[in-house]
């Protein structure tokens, strides 16, 4: 029976239908899948390695025979599990480079009378689709201002009313600065969120404007990709000034629940900015339980870094807005539409 292979695009478009199954490794599939998939591998990490091996170092026949010794004992398992998933619908398979490993099990469960699918090139073509993605032309608005702005609520806003939204952070699973860490949640590998932010660029109409918030390179741990970042970069960037004092309330509303040991944490990640008497200080105002006056040293550091960052950035187009006295669900009214004029008043002045 031929394997039923399907070209990303079309395999993407009919997933939906059915159960997306991962036959790498655990480990492959623990650093990196395509969203939503199931990890069903046809060898372990060990197996895997050892057939790897056989193929480098004897023959691919070798490698071949050696990957049946280890699979024969388990192909009744396979189809079992692969039933009991499927639950009549239809199986879509993939492995590193939609070869031997996907191809193998999409026969047997094919052979066992299950609907199977093969994505062409495997989870490879799945990562060379985030390169095309992040290289395209986007139409992208970055949301900037200091820490304590709220940006972040700004663009949930945004996104109610319509606009079009990347939330990184929320992707990340972070929030971006020494403090952001988010309580009980593991960030997602940077190859995982890749593969996230693949999924969520496809999503979108590249035609419309996309709205961000200006990130640093890293949100965390993760990296962004390169591509991304350098668009991230060079795009017009609306800067929102909110006064000081309604940025530490925020700032005391978002961290203020967490533990004193949790903050001194953070107030250390940031030692050698900070500097040891303004650390001192952060650590006695948290233990007078003055949230307030901790968040204010905080910003200390964070709005002299915001300056210099901003002294570095890439783009040409950077507009300020001072939202005092709006509230938020206004200003996610307005700045798309003074974006709009004041964008193209430039653009018009340029041209």
């Amino acid at each position: 029976m031929a394997v039923k292979r399907l070209e990303l695009a079309d395999f993407m478009a009919r997933v939906e239908a059915g159960v997306l199954l991962d036959v790498r490794s655990p480990a492959e599939h623990a650093q990196g899948h395509i969203p939503e998939a199931l990890s069903f591998p046809l060898f372990d990490a060990e197996e895997r390695a050892r057939v790897g091996t056989a193929y480098k170092q004897e023959s691919p026949e070798r490698a071949l025979e050696l990957g049946l010794e280890l699979v024969g004992p388990k192909l009744a398992s396979f189809v079992q599990k692969a039933t009991t998933l499927s639950a009549g619908k239809p199986l879509f398979l993939y492995c590193w480079r939609g070869g031997q490993r996907s191809a193998s099990l999409a026969w047997l469960l094919d052979f066992a009378g299950l609907e199977v699918y093969v994505l062409q090139g495997g989870y490879k073509r799945w990562r060379q689709e985030l390169v095309r993605l992040c290289t395209q032309d986007w139409h992208f608005r970055v949301v900037g201002g200091r820490t304590g702005s709220g940006k972040t609520e700004l663009l949930q806003l945004m996104e109610a009313h319509g606009e079009q939204v990347i939330d990184l952070e929320a992707i990340a699973l972070h929030k971006g600065s020494s403090f952001g860490a988010r309580a009980g949640l593991e960030q997602p590998s940077t190859e995982h969120f890749g593969n996230l932010l693949c999924v969520r660029l496809r999503q979108l109409d590249r035609c419309r404007i996309v709205w961000l918030e200006d990130e640093s390179r890293m949100i965390g741990t993760v990296h962004l990709p390169d591509e991304f970042y350098k668009k991230l970069r060079q795009s017009p960037l609306l800067i929102i000034e909110v006064p000081l004092k309604q940025r530490i309330h925020r700032l005391v509303s978002e961290y203020g629940a967490a533990s004193d040991e949790v903050l001194k944490a953070a107030f250390e990640r940031i030692r050698k900015k900070l500097g040891g008497q303004h650390l001192q200080a952060a650590f006695e105002a948290l233990d007078a339980d003055d949230r307030a006056a901790a968040a204010a040293i905080a910003l200390r550091y964070y709005d002299k870094a915001y300056n210099f960052d901003l002294e570095t950035k890439d783009t040409d187009l950077i507009l300020y807005f001072d939202a005092t006295g709006l509230t938020m669900e206004e200003l996610a009214v307005v700045l798309p539409e003074f974006s709009q004029k004041q964008l193209s008043d430039k653009w018009k002045t340029n041209g």
